[in-house]
């Protein structure tokens, strides 16, 4: 009985000893990494590191106003710059339906919400590249850093509220009972401004031509919200407020705010509910996202 050998077999076609060998050296398929997202363990791994979300934010904050005169003052500057063009381009170069509000008032409000968002997802989204060295050597949950940008702006827009204790005097209105439901129109906007900001934060590392690209999309999106109008300039229709609202919870956010504080409304409970549904959405979609994205974040950044 003659026996083959490797020299006997055709080119390139292994052994039965060799393919038993390369068997033997991979490891068993049971000790294989796979990437399980627990959507509670991640949550609960957050929270355990909150101290350093907070302490980023800390950071940032005395970074950012520590050698500046004005100090957080300048928290207030953009807002109201803004808040001032808008007043003086509508009042004077055109109309806006405001329902008997004051427009500074009216677009003050619109534009304290936006402010957090926008400021959130243009330094959020940016969070991991700028801490490449803490990315690279200090071990925890690398959503904390974008975490930590939507702190420092959530402060800031805490600080432009202020504003409005001039202004409703300077206009002669009162805030109405109804500002009662501001904390539940918070809750939205936190909840889409999270997930929108660790979504970016994740694609940008993968994507560095986003990093030029965000801040166009925000200064388009400023023109696409009703920040310095209202919605139904966009929405004609019930229908298309809806569906407005679904792409842009943003949208029954500032509405509602408009209809609690300045109109003494209730809320739209209907766009409301569409818009917080597509904010639950992003937030789980995003933090989904962040989290499968993850492991790759240190090598690529």
């Amino acid at each position: 009985m003659i026996e083959s050998s490797a020299e006997d077999l055709p080119a390139g076609q292994p052994t039965a000893q060799m393919r038993s060998a390369s068997a033997m050296s991979e490891p068993r398929p049971e000790i294989w990494f796979k990437r399980r997202i627990g959507l509670a363990q991640g949550l609960r791994e957050l929270w355990d590191f909150r101290a350093l979300i907070a302490a980023l934010a800390e950071r940032d904050l005395r970074i950012r106003y520590k050698q500046a005169a004005l100090g957080m003052a300048w928290a207030l500057f953009s807002p109201i710059v803004l808040m001032l063009a808008f007043t003086l381009v509508f009042t004077k170069f055109g109309h806006v339906a405001t329902g008997g509000i004051p427009y500074p008032l009216f677009s003050y409000v619109g534009l304290i919400p936006w402010t957090f968002f926008s400021a959130a997802v243009m330094t959020g989204g940016m969070s991991l590249t700028m801490n490449i060295p803490l990315l690279n050597k200090l071990y925890c949950p690398r959503e904390v850093f974008p975490l930590g940008a939507t702190v420092v702006a959530a402060v800031d827009a805490a600080v432009s509220t202020l504003v409005l204790a001039v202004l409703f005097p300077i206009e002669r209105y009162t805030p109405a009972w109804q500002t009662f439901y501001v904390p539940l129109l918070l809750a939205v906007l936190t909840a889409f401004t999270v997930g929108v900001t660790l979504a970016t934060a994740a694609v940008i590392v993968y994507m560095r031509d986003l990093r030029h690209a965000l801040p166009l999309v925000i200064q388009l999106g400023l023109f696409v919200t009703p920040v310095a109008y209202g919605a139904g300039a966009i929405a004609k229709t019930r229908a298309r407020l809806i569906a407005y609202s679904a792409l842009d919870p943003l949208v029954p956010v500032i509405d509602g705010l408009r209809r609690t504080m300045l109109l003494g409304l209730n809320p739209d409970w209907t766009t409301l509910l569409v818009g917080g549904s597509t904010s639950l959405i992003a937030l789980v979609g995003g933090f989904l996202l962040f989290k499968r994205l993850e492991t790759g974040l240190a090598d690529v950044a």
